[in-house]
């Protein structure tokens, strides 16, 4: 079978992760192949996310790196299963990978922190939200491509209605922000009350008046891996999504997202303000 053209991210991440481990035993990726009888080239390829790899081998690879982590080596057995197709599938070839990527990230997530400055978090947007949106981004984008767009994002709340851990803070500016005009901008701050109301979502919000926030410049999306090592951020870049799973870098963004939690009101108030906000309109 020839290697992937184009590994997916989480595909990518499994091959790295594998990589990690081989790194931490001090073993060289030569070393590796001749434990599986296989050529240097194969290891290189797993170890990049262009093959695939059984159960079987993974997990004697594990033992081969002295990896006592059973949580860890189930999760990347789970991460190297083939045969799962997710409904992002269907938008391959018409969406950005990175997008598709993102789809799925968020669908094998035990939780999900975001903190949004100017922006409403995609997954809480509304149809007439994200049509605006992108009317105004991509004005020249064919109507066909725009409603595409539409309907991928509303395919991504499905991780809300899994009932997903979803935590998210966002900056009052955002609140403010009137995308597709006032009548639009008050059905989208309805629209995040009514999310509010889902056991799993909480929503918070930094007003204009809080003490000391400056936080302009670092909206991500942290996504909880099925164990630490496996967590991963997601930040907008002008060219689409971009994943960050360093383990310092992690480490970063943890220590950011508790300041940002320390600049926003507790839930009942951020849902006053949102309720002020929406009266204004």
């Amino acid at each position: 079978m020839p290697p992937r053209a184009n590994p997916t991210a989480r595909q990518g991440r499994l091959g790295a992760e594998l990589r990690k481990l081989r790194e931490a035993a001090g073993i060289e990726s030569r070393d590796a192949a001749a434990f599986l009888g296989v050529n240097q080239t194969q290891i290189s390829h797993i170890e990049s996310g262009r093959f695939g790899i059984s159960e079987q081998r993974l997990r004697r690879l594990a033992g081969f790196y002295e990896c006592d982590d059973s949580q860890l080596v189930d999760a990347l057995v789970d991460m190297a299963a083939p045969g799962f197709k997710g409904w992002w599938e269907e938008y391959r070839g018409v969406m950005p990978p990175t997008a598709l990527d993102l789809a799925e990230l968020e669908h094998h997530a035990t939780y999900v922190y975001v903190f949004e400055l100017m922006h409403i978090p995609g997954v809480l947007q509304t149809e007439d939200h994200v049509r605006a949106a992108t009317m105004f981004v991509a004005p020249s984008l064919p109507e066909e491509d725009r409603e595409t767009r539409v309907s991928f994002r509303m395919h991504r709340q499905q991780v809300i209605a899994s009932g997903t851990p979803y935590d998210v803070i966002i900056h009052e500016a955002a609140l403010r922000m009137r995308v597709g005009g006032s009548k639009v901008a008050r059905a989208q701050l309805e629209h995040l009350l009514q999310a509010s109301d889902r056991e799993s979502v909480t929503l918070r919000v930094i007003p204009f008046a809080a003490e000391g926030f400056a936080g302009a410049g670092f909206p991500m999306q942290y996504v909880g891996g099925v164990v630490p090592q496996l967590d991963t951020v997601q930040i907008d870049t002008p060219h689409g999504a971009e994943f960050i799973d360093a383990a310092a870098r992690l480490n970063r963004y943890r220590t950011r997202s508790e300041v940002i939690d320390k600049a926003a009101l507790p839930q009942d108030a951020s849902l006053d303000l949102i309720r002020r906000i929406a009266q204004e309109l």
